[in-house]
């Protein structure tokens, strides 16, 4: 097949496979589009929640783009205020992580699929979580 066409509200919600589908959701778009190079994700947090952990990758540069509400994005301790359409480009090495705002946040996640790249930091990425 030359394409695919996939609903996002379609795709499985990975968040409670984590324990974290009181923070918000995550699907994971790359395997049910059958994407061979690029990786694609739709968060939806839920308002004034912080993303349960940080992540960042050994080569994959990612670009997030907020599609409705407000929020923060840290990158490498830099907190940084987020509205709708707002675009970050992130290099594969720095530390990120998403809060949204009191009405929530619904960002993509795109950029090249390398396998078994990213590196999750549970604890100690946003400044003021000590």
């Amino acid at each position: 097949m030359t394409y695919t066409i996939v609903n996002l509200e379609e795709v499985p919600d990975a968040a409670p496979g984590f324990g974290m589908s009181d923070i918000q959701q995550a699907r994971f778009a790359r395997e049910p589009l059958q994407a061979t190079d690029t990786g694609l994700a739709f968060h939806r947090i839920q308002p004034g929640r912080r993303q349960g952990f940080a992540h960042r990758h050994r080569n994959a540069e990612e670009i997030y783009v907020v599609l409705a509400g407000s929020g923060a994005v840290v990158l490498d301790g830099d907190v940084r205020e987020l509205t709708r359409l707002d675009a970050v480009r992130v290099a594969p090495a720095v530390l990120r992580a998403f809060e949204a705002g009191p009405d929530g946040m619904e960002l993509l996640a795109f950029g090249p699929h390398h396998e078994a790249d990213g590196e999750m930091v549970h604890e100690g990425f946003w400044p003021d979580a000590g």
